[in-house]
C-alpha cells in the first residue's frame, strides 16, 4: 500500500530568500530553453523579491526552485539582475517599473523586457539561439536619453561571480552587450560571460519555424496558444524527461507524459514527441505493461489504469499525424503488453466485467478512504485505449489482436452504460466511483494515521463528498458518448457545483472540495477538461468563463499557469510549481476541440466549431510531413457548415469532412 508520507514534503518556502518562493505577487515566468537548457525569466512585480530575475535548471535533472543553478542562497536571484552604476549612482529594473513580454515574430522564442533608471533606456532579450548548445542568450541594450553623455558600469553575475563592463554614453546614444549563461551539463554549474551577439541557427530556425501556426484575431486566444506553443518544447529535455510540475513534484508520469506528447504531435514538434514517447515505452512500461506514476511502480491495488489509456491513445494519435509506424513496430511487444494489462484476472470485476482497485484518478488511496471498486476514468480511458490499439493493430497487420481489442472495448463500454446494477451513472450524469457491491461511493474517510494537517477539508469534520468530479468530463471530451445526449447534459450541469467551491477567484476544483487532502482552489486543466467538453457540447459560454479565468489569473501574462490557484499548506505540501500540463491542455482544446482538426484512421477528419464571437480562424500544421492550412470563417444565415478542398473527400457525418490522406500540401476552407 501506498504510505501517505509520499503527500508530504520539507521544503519550506518562508526559509531563504524570497525568490526560492514560486507563489510571488503577480508573478509571470517565461520559460525558454532548447532541451539541452532550461530557464525562466522571473518578472515579480509585486516587491520583495528580485524584480528582474534569471533562473537556468538542467531539464534532465528536476529540482525544487531554491535548487535552480542562478539561485544564490542568501541573495536570490539578485546577482542576474542587470545593474547600472554612475559614481555614487545606481540604476536597476525595479519593482512594478519592468514591463517584460513574449516578443513577437521572432525567430526562436524571445522575451524582451524594458525598464528606465535615471536617464537611460534599457532594453533586454533572452533567447535560445542555439540548437545544439545550452546556452541562454541576454542581450542588453543601455540607452542614453539625456542631453550629456553618461559614464556607467554595467555590473550583473551567476551567484558569486560577477561580471563587470564600462560603458560611456554620448547623449542619445546606445551600447549593446551580448551575455551568455552557459551551462555545464557534466559540472551542473552556470557560468556567463558577455560574447559576440549570437544569431540564431539554422536548426533553431528550422524547429521553432516549422511549428504549427494559429490565429483567431482575437488576442487572448491567440496569445494562450502561441505562450503554450512556445513554452511546452521547452518543458522537455532532449532525453525526454518532463517534470510533472516544474519546481513542484520533481517526478514523472506516463498519464502527464501522454498529454504532453500529444500536444508536442499536434503542433510539429514530432522529434521530442517521439524520444518521449520511446522513453516511455522504454522505461516507464514494465515487460508485463505495468505503468509507473510519481516515478515509480505500483502494487495492482494502487495503480493507475487510465495510464495504459492515455499512452495508447496517443500512440494512435502520434501514428495518424505523423504517418509514422517505425515507433510502434518496433515496440510492439510493449504495446501488447499495455493494451493487455488492464485485462488481467486482478482488475476485473467479475459480476459486471468492469476494472476495480483501490486508487482514483487523483491519486487519493487507501489512506484517503477510497474502498475497493471501479473508477471511472480507468474504465474511460480503457475503452479509449483499446479502441486505439485495435487501429495500430489494423495498421501493423496484426489483425487477430485489432478484433480482441475492439471486442473487449466495445464490452467494457457496454457495461460501463448499460448494466443495469454497474453502470457509471445515475440521475445525476456520471458518477466517480462504485464499490463492489454496486452502491456508489458517495463519501471517503481518511485514516487517522494519515497525519492530514487539519486546514485541510478532508481533515476536518465530515462528510467528505466524492461527487461531483471534474474528470467526469472527460468521456465527454472524447467521444466516448454523444456530447450532446441527455447523459451529457446532466453530467454537465452536475459539474458547475465545482465552480468558487470555498474560494471567489475562480476555476473548477478537481472535486468536491469536501474531500480534498490538500489545498482547496481552481485547477487550469481539470477546468479545461470541461472548457474541451464544454466546445464539443456547443456550451460556449462555459468554455469562454475557463479561458477569461485563465486570463486573469497570475502567470496568464506570460501564459505560465500554476498547478491551482489557492492557499497552498507548504509544508507539508511542495510549493505549487507550473504544470507543463497546462499547455498541452490548451493546445489539445485548440487543435482537436475548436479547430476540429482529428486524424482518423482512413483520412483526415475536420469539423471546426469557432466560439461565440470569434469570426474566424487560420492555421497550419505539418500533417504526415505536408503542410496543412485551415481557413475557417463564419457561414451567414443558418445551415450545414460547408468545406472546399482539391483533396478527395471521403463520406462524412454534418458539419464535418473527411479528406483522404495524399503526398501534396493541404488546404481546406470551411465556413461554418
Amino acid at each position: 500500500m501506498i504510505d501517505a508520507s509520499e503527500h508530504y514534503y520539507h521544503d519550506d518556502p518562508n526559509v531563504g530568500h524570497p525568490d526560492v518562493r514560486t507563489e510571488l505577487p503577480g508573478v509571470d515566468y517565461f520559460f525558454l530553453g532548447n532541451g539541452l537548457i532550461q530557464a525562466a525569466v522571473q518578472c515579480a512585480p509585486g516587491g520583495g523579491a528580485t524584480p528582474l530575475g534569471v533562473l537556468v535548471m538542467n531539464p534532465d535533472r528536476l529540482r525544487k526552485k531554491r535548487e535552480a543553478l542562478t539561485m544564490d542562497p542568501v541573495a536570490g536571484l539578485g546577482a542576474t539582475m542587470i545593474r547600472l552604476g554612475r559614481g555614487a549612482a545606481k540604476g536597476e529594473a525595479r519593482a512594478g517599473a519592468c514591463q517584460v513580454t513574449w516578443l513577437k515574430h521572432a525567430p526562436v522564442p524571445t522575451v524582451v523586457a524594458r525598464w528606465a533608471a535615471g536617464g537611460l533606456r534599457v532594453e533586454e532579450q533572452f533567447s535560445c539561439p542555439s540548437w545544439q548548445k545550452p546556452v541562454l542568450c541576454r542581450q542588453v541594450t543601455v540607452r542614453n536619453t539625456g542631453r550629456s553623455a553618461q559614464k556607467i558600469e554595467l555590473r550583473t553575475g551567476v551567484r558569486r561571480a560577477v561580471l563587470r563592463r564600462r560603458l560611456v554614453l554620448p547623449p542619445g546614444g546606445s551600447r549593446t552587450l551580448t551575455i551568455a549563461y552557459t551551462l555545464n551539463r557534466t559540472a551542473d554549474r552556470v557560468s556567463c560571460a558577455c560574447v559576440r551577439r549570437v544569431p540564431p541557427d539554422a536548426a533553431a530556425r528550422k524547429f521553432w519555424g516549422g511549428l504549427a501556426k494559429v490565429s483567431f484575431a482575437h488576442p487572448m486566444l491567440d496569445h494562450f496558444f502561441s505562450a503554450s506553443k512556445v513554452q511546452l518544447p521547452v518543458g522537455v529535455s532532449r532525453a525526454g524527461c518532463v517534470d510533472g510540475s516544474i519546481w513542484q513534484y520533481n517526478l514523472e508520469w506516463v498519464r502527464d507524459q501522454s498529454v504532453v506528447a500529444l500536444a508536442l504531435t499536434m503542433i510539429g514538434a514530432s522529434g521530442p514527441a517521439t524520444t518521449m514517447l520511446t522513453r516511455l515505452l522504454d522505461r516507464f512500461v514494465t515487460p508485463d505493461g505495468d505503468t509507473l506514476d510519481s516515478s515509480v511502480k505500483r502494487n495492482p491495488a494502487d495503480i493507475e489504469l487510465d495510464q495504459n489509456g492515455y499512452l495508447l491513445c496517443t500512440l494512435k494519435d502520434y501514428v495518424l499525424w505523423t504517418g509514422n509506424l517505425d515507433l510502434v513496430r518496433a515496440n510492439w511487444a510493449k504495446i501488447v503488453a499495455v493494451a493487455e494489462f488492464p485485462l488481467r484476472q486482478v482488475f476485473r470485476h467479475p459480476p459486471s466485467g468492469l476494472l476495480a482497485n483501490c486508487r482514483e484518478f487523483w491519486e487519493r488511496h487507501h489512506a484517503h478512504g477510497i474502498r475497493p471498486g471501479m473508477e471511472l476514468v480507468y474504465q474511460v480511458y480503457v475503452i479509449e485505449g483499446l479502441a486505439a490499439a485495435a487501429i495500430l493493430a489494423r495498421l501493423t497487420g496484426h489483425h487477430a489482436e485489432a478484433l480482441r481489442w475492439d471486442h473487449e472495448s466495445a464490452r467494457l463500454k457496454q457495461a460501463m452504460l448499460g448494466d443495469k446494477r454497474f453502470r457509471m451513472h445515475d440521475a445525476r450524469g456520471f458518477i466517480k466511483r462504485r464499490g463492489l457491491d454496486g452502491r456508489v461511493q458517495e463519501t471517503i474517510t481518511a485514516d487517522r494515521g494519515i497525519g492530514l494537517p487539519a486546514a485541510v477539508p478532508l481533515g476536518g469534520r465530515g462528510p467528505h463528498r466524492l461527487n461531483p468530479d471534474t474528470s467526469a468530463a472527460l468521456p465527454i471530451a472524447l467521444g466516448t458518448i454523444p456530447p450532446r445526449s441527455p447523459l451529457a447534459r446532466r453530467t454537465m450541469q452536475s459539474l458547475e457545483k465545482l465552480w468558487n467551491q470555498d474560494w471567489k477567484t475562480g476555476g473548477y476544483g478537481r472535486y468536491d472540495v469536501t474531500s480534498e487532502p490538500d489545498s482547496p482552489g481552481g485547477w487550469p486543466f481539470a477546468s479545461l477538461f470541461l472548457a474541451r467538453a464544454a466546445v464539443e457540447a456547443g456550451d460556449d459560454a462555459k468554455a469562454w468563463r475557463i479561458l477569461r479565468w485563465l486570463g486573469a489569473v497570475p502567470g496568464a501574462g506570460a501564459g505560465t499557469w500554476f498547478e491551482f490557484y489557492g492557499r497552498r499548506l507548504a509544508p507539508p505540501f511542495p510549493q505549487v510549481g507550473i504544470v507543463v500540463w497546462n499547455w498541452a491542455e490548451l493546445i489539445v482544446l485548440y487543435v482537436q476541440h475548436i479547430l476540429g482538426v482529428q486524424p482518423q484512421e482512413h483520412g483526415l477528419r475536420l469539423r471546426p466549431r469557432l466560439l461565440s464571437g470569434v469570426k474566424g480562424a487560420e492555421a497550419t500544421f505539418v500533417l504526415r510531413g505536408r503542410r496543412l492550412t485551415l481557413k475557417v470563417g463564419r457561414k451567414s444565415g443558418r445551415g450545414r457548415a460547408s468545406f472546399r478542398t482539391a483533396a478527395p473527400v471521403l463520406p462524412a457525418g454534418p458539419g464535418e469532412v473527411v479528406v483522404a490522406y495524399g503526398r501534396r500540401p493541404l488546404t481546406v476552407v470551411a465556413r461554418v
